[in-house]
């Protein structure tokens, strides 16, 4: 009846040497042809959920270099803050983004959708609410999760879209607002090898200068982020304790920054903060908040597979002070000003006239 109709309607006629049987049969390829058509042009739409300090700099690469935002390929994206949405548009009014009301409506509308969002908590709640991640999740549908959090996490989520007939790409980022902007994220992956395969070269390569593939067992991809984001911590912990003393002993900050750089424990990052954390400019990049997170992580993974890490607890036990302080309020300022709590615990003239 529904195919008569068709005929009818569109005024379709078919010669009379052809059978009703035969004309059954072009019908059924022809209408098979638009419902692999219609799921082929869903298939080719990127999602993109959490539009965060990260995810806003990775979904604008997606669009600036032509991964997505195309007529047929639109970037479709949902943030639990819709103006960040909002501003996403305005700030590509050439390209196609759709904006969706939901993360279930993002990954139900496309192939791929990525996932950024800022903290265990955050991440649990969108992905598993019953208008979340996985509740869009069916057979086909592909999740690239670039957020840290515990390996458990990430296992878990893995076997729950596995389940429904999806595929999962493990894929946290080394890096922070800035080399996210500039697509310079390294990524850290492990799953499903076929999925990293396709974004390799279709995505990640856009958003970062370097992706790897540790394995296809889920967790790996998260183990090194905490390894490479504690070590992090550690380092511009004892950078910040080592730039408080050489004010605190009368050198000239910025010139010790300098011969820093100039020797074999030179990093981009002193030479990027040390100006910075000399005059109290600590705007977010990567917020103290979430580099506690990632030391605690750390300090845990270590604790459970019985590995000396006491230098690198100390270092987290002075980032959760840092971010305890309700005084210095530091918590969500970028995680170089755990300085200022080197200085607050510091008894010397300086550090007293720096706090005062």
């Amino acid at each position: 009846n529904n195919k008569n109709r068709f005929l009818h309607k569109n005024h379709v006629h078919f010669p009379s040497s052809i059978s009703k049987i035969e004309i059954g049969g072009y019908l059924s390829l022809f209408f098979r042809s638009v419902r692999q058509s219609t799921i082929l042009k869903m298939s080719s739409s990127i999602g993109f959920i959490g539009l965060g300090i990260m995810g806003e700099g990775m979904a604008a690469r997606l669009l600036s270099e032509g991964i997505a935002g195309s007529e047929d390929k639109p970037l479709v994206v949902w943030n639990r803050t819709p103006s960040k949405c909002e501003a996403l548009v305005e700030k590509f009014p050439k390209k196609k983004i759709i904006v969706k009301g939901t993360a279930q409506e993002v990954v139900q509308s496309c192939g791929i959708t990525y996932s950024m969002l800022s903290t265990p908590e955050a991440s649990k709640a969108v992905f598993e609410s019953d208008t979340g991640v996985l509740a869009g999740v069916s057979a086909g549908k592909s999740i690239v999760d670039c957020a840290t959090l515990a390996e458990a996490d990430m296992v878990r989520m893995n076997t729950q879209v596995v389940e429904k007939g999806g595929r999962f790409l493990e894929a946290p980022v080394s890096g922070s607002k800035g080399p996210a902007a500039m697509g310079q994220l390294v990524f850290l992956c492990a799953g499903s090898e076929d999925l990293f395969n396709e974004v390799k070269n279709d995505g990640l390569n856009v958003m970062g200068k370097a992706s790897h593939f540790f394995a296809t067992t889920v967790g790996y991809g998260t183990r090194a982020k905490l390894v490479v984001n504690s070590l992090m911590g550690t380092m511009l912990a004892a950078f910040s304790e080592g730039l408080a003393l050489s004010e605190s002993v009368g050198l000239d900050p910025s010139k010790m920054v300098e011969v820093i750089g100039q020797g074999a424990i030179q990093s981009p990052m002193y030479n990027l903060k040390g100006p910075k954390m000399i005059v109290k400019d600590h705007a977010p990049n990567f917020p103290l908040k979430h580099a506690h997170k990632d030391m605690k992580l750390a300090c845990e993974m270590a604790e459970a597979n019985n590995m000396e890490f006491s230098i690198t607890g100390q270092a987290e036990k002075l980032y959760r002070e840092a971010r305890e302080d309700t005084d210095l309020n530091i918590a969500d300022e970028d995680f170089s000003a755990v300085f200022e709590t080197v200085h607050k615990k510091s008894k010397s003239e300086f550090s007293r006239k720096r706090m005062s």
